[in-house]
């Protein structure tokens, strides 16, 4: 594989890991990678705390927007390359027919937007999913997509998506 790689994150809602997960990817994988989000069921709002916590690294919002999965499977929609399920609902829904014949895996993060208690908790719930799927895009990013087979790709992003 080289080039330049088109990634789209899903979640059920598209209001907080899948957001947060296109803004990281924006950010950090530019100039190789374009990033998206969607949902199977999006909400149709980003959730303020999302948007909080890509504030606090420091990681451009503007943009972003809930959209449901079915935007990507139109005619017209980018080539993906990668498809990440970012939540458990998500990753047992039938997903539509992918433009590019796309690698998926399932990345699972805990659903912060679920949390319910303290403002406390609920912002340490959030930085956490943000922590860690910043932490699986970093090591995604570093893999050498150039040198390696479309065999070995899948296997280390499915090895990522248990770290």
């Amino acid at each position: 594989m080289q080039g330049r790689y088109n990634v789209l994150f899903l979640c059920t809602g598209n209001s907080a890991r899948s957001i947060m997960a296109e803004a990281i990817m924006k950010k950090r994988g530019f100039p190789n990678f374009t990033a998206y989000s969607a949902g199977s069921h999006a909400t149709g709002r980003v959730h303020p705390q999302a948007l909080r916590q890509l504030e606090i690294a420091k990681l451009p919002t503007e943009g972003l927007r809930s959209k449901n999965w079915d935007e990507f499977a139109e005619v017209g929609a980018p080539e993906l390359h990668f498809v990440f399920t970012v939540c458990d609902n998500a990753a047992k829904e039938v997903c539509p027919i992918w433009p590019g014949q796309p690698m998926t895996a399932h990345w699972g993060v805990p659903d912060p937007a679920a949390v319910a208690g303290t403002p406390e908790q609920i912002e340490r719930a959030f930085s956490e999913a943000y922590m860690i799927l910043d932490r699986r895009i970093n090591l995604m990013l570093c893999l050498p997509l150039s040198s390696l087979d479309t065999l070995a790709i899948k296997k280390e992003i499915d090895r990522i998506g248990h770290q």
